[in-house]
């Protein structure tokens, strides 16, 4: 499996899980409720990130930094980050209810953007090989090989 077929796996399933959640939003009554549920999409997301920038963003470190893609991605990760952070610190549901609906509509964009113009690059940069050899890398960091 290449790289760049992992991480869209994982972003359907990760939309998946942020249509879970914007389904159950308004019966959220507690800002304990919505900690968890930045919580869930903090702990899925994280791991994901990493394994982006370790794997993927990694690879293309010369191509996606000339052309300022790479400064985005990493800003935009950490702009998610900073918003489902904030989640925890509000006691305010009305707050933390639309803080995590900026982060899921953000997660989206970002992925959409990755989709459309960082793994194109990455498949055109790299041989199958590469990709292929990265995405054993990714299966062995999910515990999936040895």
């Amino acid at each position: 499996m290449k790289i760049t077929d992992a991480l869209i796996a994982e972003h359907a399933i990760y939309l998946g899980v942020f249509d879970e959640i914007e389904r159950v939003l308004p019966s959220l009554t507690t800002p304990s409720e919505l900690q968890t549920m930045a919580g869930i999409i903090t702990r899925i997301l994280q791991p994901h990130a990493l394994d982006e920038n370790n794997l993927a963003y990694l690879a293309l470190d010369h191509a996606l930094a000339h052309k300022g893609k790479l400064e985005r991605m990493h800003h935009e990760h950490k702009e998610i980050d900073e918003r489902l952070m904030k989640v925890h610190e509000t006691g305010n549901c009305s707050e933390g209810r639309r803080l995590l609906k900026a982060a899921i509509a953000a997660s989206r964009e970002h992925f959409q953007l990755e989709e459309r113009e960082v793994f194109p690059l990455l498949e055109k940069t790299l041989k199958p090989e590469s990709l292929e050899a990265l995405g054993r890398s990714w299966l062995g960091r999910k515990g999936t090989i040895n």
